[in-house]
């Protein structure tokens, strides 16, 4: 019996083998693809990876940097937004500038303070000071010359009626206090003269040097405000309000690099592909004015004719994988430029990786 189970069990193990290599022996139908592979269509068309761009007539997109280190502290405009020149696109911490150009101001009105005082020299008050300092030296020596005179006729009337040493001391006051009218009399010329003129000179030249660097500190505060250089559209803004950025631009904690703050692009009216022809079939282009260009969008079946716009004359190596300046490529590939009206029914954006084959009309 039990002999009769074990080949029952082992007829059945066999059946149930031999049914799952019928069934798995079976060739299934593969999948229709989702889309069909670009293919030439040129007879000696030449393949080239594109990149899209925003259409310029010359470069590339506008890669803006501040001018200035420092903290954003607000950012008034959104990616993909479009802005006129002028527009503000990005407002930095400028407490510290302003304080400096306040600083500066206050020197260089209280510099003009002083020259304006030295041009109103001499000071009506001064000049009554100096002119009563004559008046007052002038009726010294008048007293000094009237007490010599009568002690000279003492002496001449009784010469024992006055002494040598008191007629010596009387004469003495006398020429002192000429001396003093002297004086008297050149302070108040200079008093009356006003103030002089290289000390207006340099006055001058201080207020000039605190005005310059008052303006240079002002022009410096525009610097905290990164605007627009032209009409077109933002497309990406790579700081956020608090964070640092500086003349090297904003730290990337993916590529451990450095970003433009912001990156714009032209009016949308056309969008631009930057083509990179491999330097082996550089000599495979046709003539500029036979080039003729299709698109090819990856992911789908649609295609688009590129304008030919210009070829950038310089052989370069090919794009780099990252901004990583270490990072070293041996193809050299030369770059040609080609553009297309927007369309309405497809959404394409800068740096979007495309296929392109180039070819003659």
């Amino acid at each position: 019996m039990r002999n009769k189970i074990l080949f029952s069990l082992s007829i059945i193990g066999i059946l149930i083998a031999l049914i799952s290599a019928y069934i798995y022996g079976i060739e299934k139908k593969p999948l229709p693809p989702v889309f069909s592979p670009a293919s030439n269509p040129y007879a000696k068309g030449v393949y080239a990876n594109g990149i899209i761009e925003s259409y310029q007539t010359h470069g590339a997109n506008i890669n803006i940097y501040p001018e200035v280190p420092g903290t954003v502290l607000k950012i008034p405009v959104a990616e993909g937004e479009n802005v006129h020149r002028g527009t503000q696109l990005l407002i930095m911490d400028d407490s510290v500038q302003r304080a400096t150009a306040e600083q500066l101001k206050s020197q260089a009105e209280a510099a003009r303070a002083l020259l304006e005082e030295l041009k109103a020299q001499p000071r009506k008050e001064n000049l009554e000071i100096a002119k009563a300092q004559v008046e007052l030296a002038d009726a010294g020596l008048k007293t000094s010359q009237d007490q010599l005179d009568k002690l000279t006729k003492s002496y001449e009337l009784n010469p024992k009626s006055v002494s040598k040493n008191d007629l010596d001391n009387a004469e003495n006051a006398v020429k002192t206090a000429k001396a003093n009218l002297e004086v008297a009399r050149k302070q108040y010329e200079l008093t009356r003269a006003g103030a002089w003129i290289y000390d207006v000179r340099n006055q001058e030249n201080q207020y000039k040097a605190l005005i310059k660097a008052y303006m240079a500190s002002s022009a410096l505060l525009d610097k905290y405000v990164i605007k627009a250089p032209g009409d077109g559209v933002v497309l990406a803004i790579n700081a956020a309000v608090g964070s640092y950025i500086s003349p090297q631009g904003a730290y990337d904690t993916y590529t451990q690099g450095a970003d433009p703050v912001i990156v714009m692009g032209g009016p949308q009216n056309f969008i631009g592909v930057r083509c990179y022809i491999d330097e082996i079939l550089v000599h495979r282009l046709p003539p500029a004015s036979q080039m003729h260009a299709q698109m090819f969008i990856r992911g789908t079946n649609i295609n688009i004719p590129l304008e030919y716009v210009r070829v950038q004359p310089y052989v370069s190596p090919k794009i780099e994988l990252s901004n990583q300046r270490t990072e070293r490529v041996d193809v050299r590939v030369l770059p040609v430029i080609f553009r297309f009206a927007k369309p309405g029914n497809i959404d394409l954006y800068p740096g979007q990786l495309v296929d392109v084959y180039i070819g003659e009309k």
